[in-house]
């Protein structure tokens, strides 16, 4: 099992090594996609956190436990349709093929399964057509 989330910490829980307890007590693997961690600040995580289901339930009770906000990363991204034009200015930016085009339509499209929230999409579309909510 596989999901990618957003875990806000509160400026108490950002020093403590809570990475490193879903890998070694819960044997979750954690990739982390993106990452705004500063001491005595809230700080956040874009990760992508595998490992069997069991241990993927503890590993996201342990989190709440802590009082870790935990949720899913496409609630947090936000492609508008309607703001595109089309223009593929965002394609060549975003190393993850989120956005993509279908060269037959030269319609743009939005894949929230292989989004990582890491922003370049932002900087790159003149019409404001991608938010990311941090």
């Amino acid at each position: 099992m596989k999901k990618r989330v957003v875990l806000t910490f509160l400026k108490e829980t950002v020093e403590k090594p809570i990475t490193y307890h879903l890998i070694k007590e819960y044997d979750l693997m954690v990739n982390i996609l993106s990452a705004k961690v500063e001491p005595n600040e809230e700080g956040r995580l874009v990760v992508e956190i595998s490992g069997e289901n069991e241990n993927l339930s503890k590993g996201m009770a342990y989190l709440e436990d802590l009082g870790v906000v935990v949720q899913p990363l496409a609630s947090d991204v936000r492609w508008n349709e309607e703001r595109c034009i089309h223009c593929t200015a965002c394609i060549p930016i975003c190393p993850f093929s989120a956005l993509v085009v279908d060269r037959k339509s030269m319609k743009v499209s939005f894949d929230s399964e292989h989004c990582t929230a890491c922003g370049l999409c932002l900087k790159a579309c003149p019409y404001q057509a991608i938010e990311i909510f941090f």
